[in-house]
């Protein structure tokens, strides 16, 4: 099991919480709530070990398009990048502006 936490920059707070997915074969959940500091914090646990860069470069790709100040736990059960995009922009979509 890994765990590990990234930080960005944000411009402004999301609307409310929001948790989507669930932690399963396959599969990830995604907790997230407005940051109180203005920064993006992002807590992720996986349960693949070594894979922290392919993480970080999905991240910085999302962080990139969607500077929003939020913190997100994340709970990995060994999904696809694709798959933790998806379940970010559907996290992000349940929060609101």
């Amino acid at each position: 099991m890994e765990v590990f936490e990234l930080h960005y920059a944000a411009d402004h707070p999301v609307g409310r919480r929001a948790h989507v997915g669930v932690v399963g074969s396959g599969d990830l959940e995604v907790l997230l709530e407005p940051s109180p500091d203005g920064r993006a914090h992002v807590l992720v646990r996986t349960s693949v070990d070594g894979f922290g860069v392919v993480w970080k470069s999905v991240l910085d790709r999302f962080f990139a398009r969607h500077p929003r100040a939020m913190h997100v736990e994340i709970n990995d059960f060994g999904a696809t990048p694709g798959m933790v995009t998806l379940r970010l922009e559907q996290a992000l979509e349940e929060a609101g502006p």
